[in-house]
């Protein structure tokens, strides 16, 4: 953050939120999860209006440990075949090459940034047994997951909503709240903090009870069902029971502490995202320069995006963001599949040219509970300029 007068993030982590962490490392004699772990689990998902969460070590783990749970529950093999877009966090789909499946990349909208429905609608006529989509909330912008859904009637979807906590979908219904499994990540720089860790909501108990499993080198020990895995294995140890497979994923007390402190906050800072969003997009939407963007009432706004029309433009924008000393990057990963680890061929009837145009001429700067009434001015003048 130093040196820049308009960094991407600021520390979200108050005095109170330190002094609230202070006194419970003082006065607490246990660290690893467990009772301060399950209290915000309990209240995300009241926040979040789902019926189970789990607390793990980042919004990363988050994506493995569900696909990896949906594959078991599911059925799933390796080799099926699983919708990704091209343009998301490789988090997003790191997890689909990892475990095996095959994935099927689509591009996405220059609106939105999540999948193009026509787009999809080729990969239907041509792969009529996807198993999965894994749509990614991209940049704060709800995705139209009920349109994938028409498309796919009998996929499983899940919901990367990482970055985007608190968007809402066309009925009003907070993202992931209605979900099979939705992932979210409490990194530095998102929403709110808890410094690293992510969470799992579901509404499946089966589910939820196979990942807290997973989530605990696949001990039978902390599952709903323990007595009855003891029954059907009384010849080991009901302590070291294993009935699957499994990670070590649990995150902290301390880190639990600063995420029940934060999440009071969380609406605050979401509606103050969603306000900057607004006056981000009376400066830039009906310019000529720049692809325009949805007006989404559902926004969480993550970050204030410009696709610019010309590389020339992308160019002049990052030399006045730079004069400005206003931090930037990429829109995320860009084209994934211009990334060296993943040596990808896409479908030449299918194409990603949103991806490209992303990739080659896409930058955003930091959106968050700190941007102020005269940061959006100097904006406004950096955009005259251009």
């Amino acid at each position: 953050m130093q040196g820049y007068k308009w960094p991407l993030m600021k520390n979200t982590l108050s005095f109170m939120d330190r002094a609230k962490l202070a006194k419970f490392v003082l006065t607490s004699d246990k660290f690893t999860q467990g009772k301060q772990v399950e209290k915000f689990e309990q209240k995300w998902s009241e926040w979040l209006g789902c019926k189970h969460s789990l607390f793990v070590t980042s919004g990363s783990t988050a994506n493995f440990l569900l696909i990896a749970s949906v594959m078991e529950k599911y059925g799933l093999k390796p080799g099926d075949k699983v919708i990704l877009p091209a343009c998301t966090w490789v988090t997003n789909i790191n997890p689909i090459f990892q475990l095996g499946l095959q994935p099927i990349f689509c591009d996405v909208n220059l609106k939105n940034y999540s999948f193009d429905i026509n787009n999809l609608k080729r990969i239907s006529e041509k792969h009529s047994d996807i198993k999965m989509i894994f749509a990614t909330h991209l940049l704060g912008i709800p995705a139209d997951v009920e349109s994938y859904q028409h498309i796919f009637s009998n996929a499983i979807i899940l919901d990367d909503v990482c970055e985007s906590h608190g968007c809402t979908d066309y009925y009003g219904n907070k993202v992931g709240s209605k979900s099979l499994g939705a992932t979210f990540s409490f990194y530095f720089g998102h929403h709110m903090s808890t410094i690293e860790g992510g969470m799992i909501s579901t509404n499946d108990s089966d589910l939820y009870d196979l990942m807290k499993m997973k989530r605990s080198h696949g001990l039978a020990r902390v599952s709903d069902n323990f007595d009855s895995y003891i029954n059907k294995n009384p010849e080991i140890e009901k302590t070291f029971l294993f009935v699957t497979d499994g990670y070590n994923f649990r995150n902290t007390e301390l880190a639990a502490v600063l995420g029940l402190s934060q999440l009071k906050r969380l609406n605050k800072f979401i509606g103050i995202r969603r306000n900057n969003y607004f006056k981000f997009l009376s400066v830039v939407y009906e310019n000529k320069n720049f692809h325009p963007l949805q007006p989404s009432l559902g926004n969480s706004c993550f970050c204030f995006p410009f696709i610019c029309k010309t590389k020339e433009i992308k160019n002049k924008l990052i030399s006045l963001l730079k004069k400005y000393k206003i931090e930037y990057r990429p829109i995320v990963g860009g084209n994934l599949l211009k990334q060296p680890y993943l040596n990808y061929q896409i479908d030449s009837n299918i194409g990603v040219l949103n991806a490209d145009i992303i990739h080659e001429n896409g930058v955003y700067i930091g959106n968050n509970q700190f941007v102020s009434n005269s940061d959006m001015k100097l904006l406004a003048r950096i955009i005259e300029e251009i």
